[in-house]
């Protein structure tokens, strides 16, 4: 199948499992937020991972369907956290409702990601709870990171990269070694794979951060300079503060220390950033993340138009264009 293939029939199968039911204050923003779209990354690297190793991707639908569902009650809780009135391109859930609703819809989320693994046999059931848990806890411990970065002076990009590790990237490899799991593939096969998504989900949150700033809204779905106006230690600020002089330097410090929604802070650091070439530096450095993705392939014991099949998806990822 191709991804429009997967796509059709997940989004069958969501829709199948997640009907509106009583009460409708607690479930409407759910159907909402499901209902605003977006690429169905995860979900399809679950399908697409279970037939790369000769599994049906319908055996891996509610499993897919759990990390959906997780991943959107992470977007509830981080909108909430980061303040965002915009999500897809449209009204956040707590801006649309409320906080209290948002949170409490969030957490019935979660409750049904749990859900979608009771139909699998016990000794299944019990690997890809392990492994479910685990990932969604280092989401958790990323978000956190992610909220001490922005209070605290002292951030390395090593400890950035750390972070994105947790609060994106394992996601998308857990993602992908669930699909293995299911269809059976031998485990150095399955954390060969998760070992691809990791890269590969490094490379997508930085190219996220890089369209924070330099990307285009009506094609990125939110607000350019987001995570500027949030004072977010992003790879860009943090490569910025490496490369600047004395002078501009302390002129990006200040920036990140005044109110959030300041006149001209995101002009200003946007300036800064294109005079030391941020940029450009950071498409470097998701390219690093890429190749180390690629890399990975090398070992698996998949076909060489299976291999070809994931290095397209990932490019078409990464230009946004799946």
């Amino acid at each position: 199948m191709n991804l429009d293939d997967y796509r059709e029939i997940f989004l069958k199968h969501m829709e199948a499992r997640l009907v509106l039911k009583a009460p409708e204050t607690l479930y409407k923003p759910i159907q909402y937020l499901l209902q605003l779209g977006g690429k169905r990354l995860r979900p399809l690297l679950t399908l697409l991972s279970c037939e790369l190793f000769d599994g049906e991707a319908k055996d891996a639908l509610d499993a897919a369907l759990a990390i959906e569902l997780f991943h959107n009650f992470s977007l509830i809780h981080d909108d909430i956290m980061d303040s965002a009135s915009l999500r897809r391109g449209q009204v956040t859930v707590h801006e649309k409702w409320n906080q209290n609703t948002a949170i409490l819809s969030g957490d019935a989320l979660m409750v049904r990601s749990y859900q979608c693994f009771e139909n699998y046999p016990p000794a299944l059931f019990k690997e890809l709870f392990q492994l479910f848990n685990s990932t969604a806890l280092q989401v958790c411990e990323g978000q956190q990171y992610d909220m001490d970065f922005e209070n605290s002076v002292e951030v390395r990009i090593d400890d950035y990269l750390a972070m994105i590790t947790q609060k994106t990237a394992v996601l998308i490899a857990a993602a992908m070694k669930t699909g293995a799991m299911i269809a059976g593939a031998a485990p150095t096969q399955a954390s060969l794979l998760y070992d691809f998504g990791l890269h590969l989900g490094i490379a997508f949150q930085l190219q996220d951060d890089y369209l924070d700033t330099f990307g285009d809204p009506a094609v990125f779905g939110k607000k350019i300079g987001g995570d500027i106006v949030a004072n977010k230690k992003t790879f860009l600020y943090l490569k910025a503060l490496e490369c600047a002089n004395d002078k501009d330097k302390e002129a990006l410090l200040a920036w990140y220390q005044v109110p959030k929604d300041t006149d001209g802070k995101v002009a200003a650091v946007t300036r800064i950033f294109k005079a030391y070439q941020i940029d450009q530096l950071s498409q470097e450095a998701i390219q690093v993340h890429t190749d180390k993705a690629f890399a990975k392939l090398d070992g698996l014991r998949i076909s060489g138009d299976k291999k070809a099949a994931l290095r397209s998806f990932a490019r078409n990822l990464m230009q946004r264009a799946i």
